[in-house]
């Protein structure tokens, strides 16, 4: 049975749990709001569906049910590969199914057809300032293909009716995701390679082409696997996957929404904080440890030389997490089994901070989680490989960020969600219900 086939049976078969969960139970009551929490950007009220992953303060990441261990182990590995090809992965986030190899296969070859980017999106790229953060170049091109939206083209066509919708989203998300690592390649060679692009090879899976096209070697390519996967979801409430859910809840088409949540991913506080944790490490490196081996003894001195003087520890802590993010520990022992790379200096440090400093951080104390986040060990495997320009370390967040986006919005015109309109109050009236112990309920 084909993706999509699949897909449609899943979504009419969980439909009826949606309807029923709102029509018989919709007034059951499953949080309260704070004064903190209105003010402090909604955190951790509970109040966004999703059935693609889950992120649990203490376990971390779950796709599909799967921790990330399960689920590198679960998919069909790219052929003489340790790690799944991106297009299997593809599949697990829609159906919640691991694909056979068959069913991957089908995947492949649908990219195949899928991956041509017009020529308009790379000659509106082009035209942009070359000193453009790589990042607007991304959402510019993801923005200029919405020209050919399925979703648009069938609302715009006289004929739309909610329950078919989700089928021209998929057709987008589809196109999306095939294409995004064709032109953040474009991006990339384009900036930093004196324009010199490389041809798609038809014979490879998503992450192996993306690694020829930007000139790396065979190695590179589990690593673009890993890096994809790894950064394709994190439910629903961060930057990127809520700003994306938000903009689609309008009926914008993918490519509409996807662009939005690229913007939201550029913010230092969101997906830009893996080239500020690089750029941090190397100065760390330089002004530390440059002759010398790290120690235990030296990066201690040096991580509360750092907290003293005001500054913070990036690539440390996370909105959500409580412990070490699996994210982290999966490029870690990537590194520690890549001959080459566990010998590499910067990666040496790395992995004395990560031994040393939640201990310093807890000491300190002022940190609610002293554990690394995945951007504590990203940049520096990227650095390894020869991708110096950390401007673009954010462009690959995206490309694999794309993937659980588009997975959710899929989903969201499924099930026939509403557009999202949260309630707004005033100052005056949180004062006041402040000083009245909260809000009187009728």
């Amino acid at each position: 049975m084909a993706l999509k086939d699949t897909l449609k049976q899943k979504i009419e078969e969980f439909q009826p749990r949606t309807q029923k969960l709102v029509k018989e139970f919709g007034k059951v009551i499953i949080d309260q709001v704070t004064i903190d929490q209105a003010i402090g950007g909604a955190r951790d009220i509970r109040s966004l569906v999703t059935d693609i992953s889950y992120l649990d303060p203490q376990e971390g990441i779950r796709f599909r049910g799967k921790t990330i261990p399960e689920t590198f182990e679960a998919l069909p590995k790219a052929p003489g590969s340790a790690y799944p090809t991106v297009e299997s992965f593809w599949y697990f986030l829609l159906t919640g199914d691991v694909p056979t190899a068959a069913q991957v296969d089908e995947v492949l070859k649908e990219w195949k057809v899928r991956q041509v980017v017009p020529q308009y999106v790379f000659d509106a790229i082009r035209a942009l300032p070359r000193d453009s953060h790589p990042m607007v170049m991304l959402s510019v091109g993801i923005l200029c293909l919405q020209k050919d939206s399925k979703f648009a083209g069938y609302y715009n066509s006289g004929k739309f009716n909610k329950k078919f919708a989700w089928e021209y989203v998929y057709e987008d998300a589809c196109d999306l995701v095939a294409r995004i690592a064709i032109i953040a390649a474009f991006i990339y060679n384009l900036k930093y390679r004196g324009d010199k692009q490389i041809a798609i090879d038809p014979k490879l899976d998503m992450g192996a082409n993306f690694a020829h096209m930007i000139g790396q070697c065979e190695d590179y390519k589990d690593v673009a696997r890993m890096y994809f996967i790894l950064h394709s979801d994190h439910e629903s409430g961060n930057v990127s996957a809520h700003t994306t859910h938000l903009v689609h809840s309008a009926l914008s088409d993918p490519y509409y929404a996807y662009s939005a949540g690229l913007n939201g991913l550029a913010g230092p506080l969101h997906g830009l904080a893996n080239q500020e944790v690089l750029d941090w490490t190397i100065k760390f490196q330089e002004k530390y440890c440059k002759d010398v081996e790290p120690t235990e003894e030296l990066v201690k001195k040096a991580l509360w030389d750092t907290l003293n003087s005001g500054q913070v520890v990036p690539g440390y802590g996370h909105a959500v997490l409580r412990k070490t993010d699996p994210r982290y520990m999966s490029q870690r022992e990537f590194c520690l089994k890549t001959t080459g790379l566990k010998d590499d200096p910067l990666f040496k440090l790395v992995a004395m901070i990560f031994q040393v400093a939640p201990g310093v951080l807890m000491e300190h104390g002022k940190a609610k989680n002293p554990w690394p986040n995945v951007d504590a060990q990203s940049g520096v495997i990227q650095w390894y490989y020869g991708l110096k320009e950390w401007d673009f370390y954010t462009v690959l967040f995206g490309v694999g960020r794309a993937l659980g986006c588009m997975a959710n919005i899929t989903w969201d015109r499924g099930l026939g969600y509403a557009i999202e309109r949260p309630k707004s109050v005033t100052t005056a009236m949180l004062e006041k219900w402040a000083a009245e112990g909260g809000r009187k309920l009728s």
